[in-house]
């Protein structure tokens, strides 16, 4: 597998999409290209989708390589094209699991957070936003979907005070949804899966739009307006 494109196969009925770079799962520009390119074909090939990690690690966010660099354009184009990717995720029309197989911090517990079901494997793993604790400021759309889908006893903590959950923890904030042992993990996210697709195609859907369809059209909005360029 190329180190910088997911993997993607159809188990049964559901759409297998298997982040591993053998590293941190850095999500970048090829990353995010061929994650778009999956979700599509799945609308044509799958009635649900399964996205997970590799074992201990499902992703430390954004390509530091862009992050880190002198280019300030291409980390906004990075930043701006991850987060339409979280809408579509978010908005995608079939069931969506998510499989948290490890760390998860920053873009990745963005992605972990935005499933329809999310599973997270039980471990020494920690799950959060931690932009705040490295002197980033959160940007609106990470906001908007902390906002939505995060628990309200959590949200500051999670968002102003950087903090990183264990998966139980991360159960509790809102993250994830079920704590599952690693050697389970894929048959109980297909399980989810294929019960999810057993429900009406046309219901859910058209049920996913009506309950999201205003965060993400927030989302959209902010983003449409331009991030904010960070400071030097």
């Amino acid at each position: 597998m190329s180190q910088t494109s997911p993997s993607y196969r159809i188990e049964g009925n559901v759409a297998v999409i298997t982040l591993d770079d053998g590293k941190a799962n850095a999500v970048s520009f090829a990353v995010l290209d061929e994650l778009s390119r999956m979700l599509a074909a799945a609308t044509e090939e799958a009635e649900a989708v399964v996205l997970m990690g590799r074992p201990g690690r499902f992703s430390g966010g954004f390509d530091l390589s862009v992050m880190r660099g002198d280019d300030i354009g291409e980390l906004v184009r990075l930043v701006k094209q991850g987060a339409n990717f979280l809408v579509d995720l978010y908005m995608h029309p079939q069931p969506v699991v998510v499989a948290c197989t490890g760390h998860a911090v920053a873009l990745g517990s963005l992605i972990v957070m935005v499933g329809d079901y999310r599973l997270v494997t039980a471990g020494d793993f920690k799950i959060g936003l931690n932009e705040v604790a490295i002197g980033m400021e959160l940007p609106d759309f990470a906001i908007q979907l902390a906002n939505d889908r995060l628990s309200r006893r959590h949200l500051s903590d999670a968002t102003l005070r950087a903090r990183l959950y264990s998966p139980a923890e991360a159960v509790d904030a809102g993250y994830a949804d079920e704590v599952v042992d690693g050697d389970s993990l894929l048959d109980r996210a297909l399980g989810e899966a294929e019960g999810m697709a057993a429900l009406s195609a046309r219901a859910f859907a058209k049920s996913k739009e009506a309950l999201r369809s205003a965060t993400a059209a927030r989302v959209r909005a902010g983003l449409a307006e331009g991030l904010p360029e960070p400071p030097a």
